[in-house]
């Protein structure tokens, strides 16, 4: 006579699902935070070389010898590499002089990729010789190292999934959770650059633009959370909350520049809306709005899909919910 072979009780299947999702979690965050971070170098990185065609060639194939780690632009003169790195078109650029190098930088745009030029030109330099730097576009005196800049991407992220949460689970639907979604962006975005710009001075940008910046980004990340939402459940929030914090923020490159993040982390976190918060955010408070398209279709695309998720979603639920009474329908009915 054959034993019957004990199956795990239904609070102890469950209580081993909880330890594998947890450990997936844990998992998938140290994936997401660590390894973009432990593989951070150049790669493509936009740098100009500045000078006659002649003075400047040796150095270009110098630094296009480190194969992938540069982009290289050619400008005619030292004016002409400010105002490209002006226009966030490269991060910085070497100028060859008769006395010798110098390097213009911008620590606006990335306090890292600044230090790591002024370390690979001083490779460049003949033993002995310093190479004088000129930070063209500076990073707010309260925040040289930008710290405070990239700390300040992760509360909207956490404020617009909190949005798309408790709009979900209020109960709020179609044209009123698009309008509370609207509202609370619009609030958080003016309360954010209230902290981030009156009171710490971390950003040096016009006001209402950066407040309209902090809130778009707000709200794509509610309207993708609560998008989710209504097209798939209340699973929908952990997909949108996952997607935006475990994903979104680590490989969005604010803490560092998308172009030293390890392919294809770097371009898809600017696909995501907490990559191009942070680029858009750099561009409108310290470089005047320039290169601002890219990321602010991809926000505004977001926004769009979201809250036409949202709207849709009022379609599903009284579909969902026919679905769900017809069964206690067919209970409720009596036996002869």
């Amino acid at each position: 006579m054959s034993t019957p072979v004990a199956t795990p009780p239904p609070q102890g299947r469950r209580m081993v699902a909880v330890a594998v999702l947890v450990s997936a979690l844990v998992a998938l965050a140290l994936w997401a935070f660590a390894w973009p971070a432990a593989r951070t170098a150049p790669r493509d990185l936009p740098l100009g070389v500045a000078g006659p065609a002649a003075a400047t060639a040796p150095l270009k194939a110098q630094l296009e010898h480190r194969e992938g780690a540069f982009e290289i632009h050619g400008y005619a003169d030292e004016a002409a590499a400010r105002d490209a790195i002006e226009d966030r078109a490269v991060y910085g650029a070497v100028v060859v002089t008769p006395k010798g190098m110098k390097l213009l930088t911008a620590t606006a745009a990335s306090p890292v990729v600044a230090q790591l030029l002024e370390q690979a030109v001083a490779g460049q330099a003949p033993a002995g010789t310093e190479v004088p730097t000129t930070d063209v576009v500076a990073a707010p005196a309260a925040d040289p190292r930008g710290s405070a800049f990239a700390a300040s991407m992760l509360p909207l992220v956490i404020a617009g999934v909190a949005a798309g949460a408790v709009v979900t689970m209020l109960g709020l639907r179609g044209v009123r959770a698009v309008a509370s979604l609207t509202l609370a962006a619009a609030m958080a975005g003016v309360v954010a650059v209230a902290v981030a710009h009156s009171w710490l001075g971390i950003l040096s940008g016009n006001w209402w633009a950066e407040a309209g910046v902090l809130g778009l980004s707000t709200l794509t990340v509610g309207a993708a959370v609560a998008g989710c939402a209504a097209l798939l459940g209340p699973a929908g929030i952990g997909v949108g909350a996952l997607t935006m914090v475990l994903l979104g923020n680590p490989f969005s490159g604010v803490t560092s520049a998308p172009r030293l993040l390890p392919e294809p982390v770097g371009f898809l976190g600017q696909l995501l809306p907490p990559g191009a918060g942070g680029t858009l955010l750099r561009s409108v408070s310290f470089f005047d709005g320039a290169r601002i398209t890219g990321p602010l279709v991809t926000l505004a695309v977001w926004a769009l899909l979201g809250l036409t998720a949202v709207l849709l979603g009022v379609l599903r639920r009284p579909a969902a919910a026919a679905r769900d009474e017809a069964p206690a329908a067919r209970e409720a009915v009596p036996v002869a």
